[in-house]
């Protein structure tokens, strides 16, 4: 895969406080026309050794014996291991399935997992779930302020996602993309496969951990091309005390939103840097993708800011605004409205296989 193509520009915002409406202005004016931002890491509760600390558990368990990561192999619950190949994102156009290796916990109660853990992972319950929180939290940040720039309650979104009042299918996800010169990637083809294939995120908002030297992202630009989208932005690495958090709108904002925001499609590759460098690295990235509760009906929001969108929406095609989603369609007179575990469930037979049945 060529990455010849220039690095998008994206904006970077200060979550600090959540309750700033010039700020929600900001993180919607993105949202809408990238569907993607960074989130100035020094704005949130992270530090740089709780990020260190969950990558290298990652790289823990990406290490450990197939047979110990079998015993927490992923089911229908979007919970466990998926090894090399078990994913395909893009189901229409991969010859094969994804480059890459992932293990997905799912919500925690009183802070204890509600799947099984490996062994190389059964002692840090506690450091993954606090982890989570973090994630979580910072979730909680972005949509408020989502709220206030779409000029709703502050807790519109929050209150829809608060895991106390019923199972969401939020996810933290370790994953592991081998380089291109591993054993795992000997069968690969240029221009035809990929580390993850072509998609949109399922849920509301992603935020995205990753290491320096370890590129691979790109998204779609209006234009049909693939831009790819730099680790650190503006090429300031002292700028932030770990890279800054990618923030991605998903599927469900879109349909919230009536496609006023977007969920931009995006894709993980072998760049070309990494294809001709004699050292390449393995990527590994820490992703958390935000759900709301399973029960919540996907309608349009009550905003006169989303009911502005809808009513000039034939008119906004060519407005500059990046890629597309397969959330961005309207509700259709006469049918009940989907609920977010319904969404959840069909974008997961897509990628797995999985029936209604399981």
């Amino acid at each position: 895969m060529a990455d010849t193509a220039t690095p998008i520009e994206l904006p970077v915002i200060d979550i600090s406080n959540p309750h700033d409406p010039a700020v929600g202005k900001a993180m919607l004016e993105a949202a809408a026309k990238y569907g993607f931002l960074y989130v100035n890491s020094k704005g949130t509760d992270f530090v740089t050794e709780d990020v260190d600390h969950a990558f290298g558990l990652s790289k823990k368990f990406f290490a450990s014996p197939t047979a110990e990561k079998e015993t927490c192999r992923i089911t229908p619950n979007n919970r466990g291991w998926s090894g090399m190949h078990t994913e395909t994102l893009d189901p229409e156009h991969q010859r094969t399935g994804d480059f890459k290796e992932a293990m997905n916990f799912g919500d925690f109660k009183d802070g204890k997992a509600q799947q099984p853990l490996p062994a190389s992972l059964s002692p840090h319950e506690s450091e993954i779930y606090g982890f989570a929180q973090l994630c979580n939290k910072t979730c909680n940040r972005i949509l408020n302020l989502l709220s206030l720039g779409l000029e709703m309650p502050e807790d519109f979104f929050t209150t829809r996602h608060d895991p106390s009042a019923g199972p969401t299918g939020s996810i933290l996800r370790y994953l592991y993309y081998p380089s291109i010169f591993s054993p795992a990637a000997a069968s690969y083809k240029h221009d035809k496969d990929v580390r993850a294939g072509a998609h949109s995120d399922y849920g509301s908002i992603t935020l995205l951990f990753q290491r320096p030297g370890q590129p691979g992202l790109e998204i779609l630009t209006p234009e049909g091309t693939w831009a790819p989208v730099p680790i650190i932005p503006g090429n300031q690495p002292d700028a932030f005390p770990f890279p800054p958090i990618l923030v991605n709108i998903g599927d469900l904002l879109s349909y919230w939103t009536d496609g006023l925001l977007k969920s931009t499609v995006h894709r993980v590759v072998f760049p070309l840097a990494e294809q001709r460098s004699p050292n390449p690295q393995d990527r590994y990235t820490l992703v958390y993708f935000c759900h709301p509760i399973d029960a919540t009906e996907l309608v349009p929001v009550p905003s006169e800011i989303v009911a502005g969108h809808r009513a000039r929406k034939a008119g906004l095609e060519g407005n500059g605004a990046v890629g597309f989603g397969g959330g961005a369609g309207s509700l259709e007179p006469g049918k009940r409205p989907l609920t977010a575990a319904e969404h959840l469930e069909s974008r997961l037979a897509a990628t797995y296989g999985f029936t209604k049945d399981e």
